[in-house]
């Protein structure tokens, strides 16, 4: 009698016991390690790829229904990236780019085409905004700002009227880690910039400018 209730007792467990995925701490480990290093994503394999677009998608949908952002094709955002979109500030974000972990991107905001920006960067278009031409990238720590305050010495700068001429980054450009741009500056086509510069004049394409405040050291066509 003893060993049948036993063997029920076992049975009724063994019915109640939840099937656990034992590779779902895994896939957790896995969100991180994209949402830094969002290159990966389009690397992953079938089995992995299937669950990261479902959990894609569902971000991307939510992040559309809560701010005026639009999300083209074959996108990775991190959730860990804070994206602020109020109508008339659109975020728009062109099929296949990327946006990392602890981004802070404010509209309004157009990346082209597989557009990289990678985690830590802060973006605040202004009135002006940031446009990211195709296959532009940013490295981690950039910050772009399309707005400036004024500093006359009669008015606290916190009382002085903002400016805003806008941003352009143009396509191919890539921008060193910890950049810094000010508001009016045009990075044209191929251009280079150095990591820990400061661009505060419009750089030519194919023209590599380093320093702060950045100076042409090189030419992206001299490169072989």
């Amino acid at each position: 009698m003893k060993n049948s209730i036993a063997a029920n007792v076992i049975n009724m467990t063994d019915e109640i016991t939840p099937m656990i995925d034992p590779l779902l701490k895994y896939r957790e480990q896995h969100k991180k390690r994209l949402s830094y290093m969002p290159w990966l994503y389009w690397r992953l394999k079938p089995k992995n790829r299937l669950w990261a677009e479902e959990w894609q998608r569902e971000w991307q949908d939510y992040l559309q229904s809560m701010e005026t952002v639009r999300i083209g094709k074959d996108c990775f955002i991190s959730p860990d990236a804070h994206l602020f979109a109020e109508i008339g500030r659109e975020i728009v974000i062109g099929d296949g780019s990327f946006i990392a972990a602890d981004c802070v991107i404010h509209g309004p905001v157009t990346l082209g085409k597989k557009v990289a920006i990678n985690h830590h960067s802060t973006l605040d278009g202004g009135r002006a905004g940031i446009h990211l031409a195709d296959e532009a990238r940013l490295a981690a720590y950039c910050h772009l700002y399309a707005f400036n305050h004024g500093m006359k010495i009669d008015q606290t700068i916190h009382e002085q009227a903002v400016t805003s001429e806008g941003i352009y980054i143009g396509r191919d450009v890539w921008l060193g880690a910890n950049v810094g741009v000010v508001d009016g500056v045009k990075v044209d086509d191929f251009a280079v910039v150095g990591m820990d510069s400061v661009v505060t004049k419009s750089v030519e394409s194919y023209a590599i400018v380093a320093g702060n405040p950045a100076r042409k050291i090189g030419d992206r066509r001299d490169k072989k």
